[in-house]
Order: C-alpha cells, then sequence, then structure tokens
C-alpha cells in the first residue's frame, strides 16, 4: 500500500506550532497513516531565539532545509495560513520538488491586492500599538484573539493558553517586525506554482479581506470555498469545517 504523504503545517505572523492547538491530531485522525508535522519559522517557537528571515523567500528556504534535516518523505502537502501561505506559494515557487498539493487558508498576496485588502485599515491603530506600544502579555493575546477569530467558545481559557506560550518562547519585536516587512514585500507570481490548489478564505475575516482569496482564485483558477461566519483563524474557529472541505477536496482533486 502507498503510504499517505506527510501534512506540513505552516502558521502565520509570529505564531508558532502549538497555536494550531489540537488541529493537527484532529487532522492525524481525519487522514490515518499521513504524518502531521508543524514547522515553526525562526523567530517563532522553539526558534524564537533565532533571527527571522528578512524575506519570505528566505523562510521557504529554510522549510526546504528542514525537510530535508528531518528526512520526510517528499513530495508533501501543506496546509498553511496567512503569513504561512505565502511561505508556501514561494516554498513551491523555489522548490517544487517538495510538494506535491497546497491548501492556502485566508492568505493575501501581492500583485493581485492592494495593501487596504491585505491589512483590513481598522486593525492599523491597534497592531500599532501591539507593534509599538507598551501593552501587557495578556492585552496583546486578547486582542490577537479578537482580531483573528470569531467562534471561540471560551476565549479566557485560549487567551490563558496562548499567554503561557508567550511566555515561554516571546518573539523578540525585531522578529516580529522583520516577519511583517517581509510579508509586506513579497511578491507571488502570477501563474499558480502547483496545479494541485485549494484556497480557503473566510466572509468576516476581520484581519484580511476575503476579496484578497477571490482574486486569487479568479488569477490562477483555483476551487475556493468561503466559510460564512469564521474569522482569519478557521481552523481554531472551526477546525471541522476545514477538515470537511480538505475531505471532499481530496476525494475530486486526487491531491
Amino acid at each position: 500500500m502507498t503510504p499517505e504523504r506527510p501534512w506540513i503545517l505552516l502558521r502565520g505572523l509570529t505564531r508558532e506550532a502549538r497555536h494550531w492547538g489540537d488541529f493537527p491530531q484532529r487532522l492525524g485522525e481525519a487522514f490515518p497513516g499521513a504524518p502531521v508535522i508543524c514547522l515553526d519559522l525562526p523567530g517563532n517557537g522553539r526558534l524564537n531565539a533565532q533571527p527571522s528571515p528578512g524575506s519570505v523567500e528566505g523562510m521557504a528556504d529554510f522549510c526546504h532545509a528542514e525537510l530535508v534535516r528531518q528526512g520526510i518523505a517528499s513530495p508533501c502537502r501543506v496546509l498553511a495560513m496567512s503569513l504561512g501561505a505565502m511561505v508556501a506559494v514561494a516554498w513551491a515557487q523555489r522548490h517544487p520538488q517538495d510538494l506535491a498539493a497546497a491548501v492556502l487558508i485566508n492568505t493575501s498576496l501581492r500583485p493581485f491586492s492592494p495593501w487596504f485588502r491585505r491589512l483590513r485599515p481598522a486593525n492599523y491603530p491597534l497592531l500599532l500599538r501591539l507593534f509599538a506600544l507598551p501593552v501587557s502579555e495578556r492585552g496583546k493575546e486578547a486582542a490577537i484573539l479578537r482580531m483573528t477569530t470569531r467562534l471561540v467558545a471560551d476565549p479566557d481559557a485560549v487567551i490563558a493558553q496562548w499567554l503561557q506560550w508567550r511566555r515561554e518562547s516571546p518573539v523578540s519585536r525585531k522578529n516580529a517586525f522583520r516577519q511583517l516587512f517581509a510579508a509586506a514585500r513579497y511578491r507571488a507570481p502570477r501563474v499558480p506554482p502547483l496545479s494541485r490548489l485549494l484556497l480557503l478564505a473566510c466572509e468576516r475575516d476581520a484581519l484580511v479581506h476575503v476579496e484578497c482569496s477571490l482574486r486569487l482564485a479568479m488569477q490562477w483558477n483555483a476551487p475556493l470555498v468561503l466559510h460564512p461566519s469564521a474569522g482569519h483563524d478557521v481552523p481554531l474557529d472551526d477546525p471541522s469545517w476545514v477538515l470537511e472541505q480538505l475531505g471532499s477536496w481530496l476525494d475530486t482533486a486526487g491531491a
């Protein structure tokens, strides 16, 4: 029997593997036999002491090297959100032998969407406070949760968990800015980097406008599924919905 292709999971700006919550476990249960590997980007999580690459391409090259270092069988399937989805696109473009398929969640890419769609202006004052002004650790995590979710049943429990991870593996302000600037500068290819792509987006995403995924789907002629009520972090808001879309896509696309 042919083994299932591994799933590689990539998170977004300043987030780490633990922020997936129980989603990796649920993904493994939904696709038995497929290894699930959550990669931290340099500057985040267990790699928080390392400098973040100054470009999305540098992050993609790190992922390629990590695949080799860990001896992970390729080609893999990657599931990535936000900044992680940008990294997945660059990874597929620079190292096409590594990836067989990709699921991109709530991403936004130049040159397909303008800056005010890629990051909604209503968030600018709050992001300025988070990055440049003194805010309590709990206040930062609470603000991030409000920006990125809409359906979390127990916000206080999530904030407490995130606060613990922040204290254990703090992301430096310098690394946070490096990641932010890398995302702002990245320019995606006009042609899709993979033939097997799925786009997932949320109509009520308060951080990135859903129009970014709509434009990307048109440009790349890629399938897109919209969630009507979840926020930016849909794997946290509604993991069952994400798994359902993955199952339907794999059945249809043979990915």
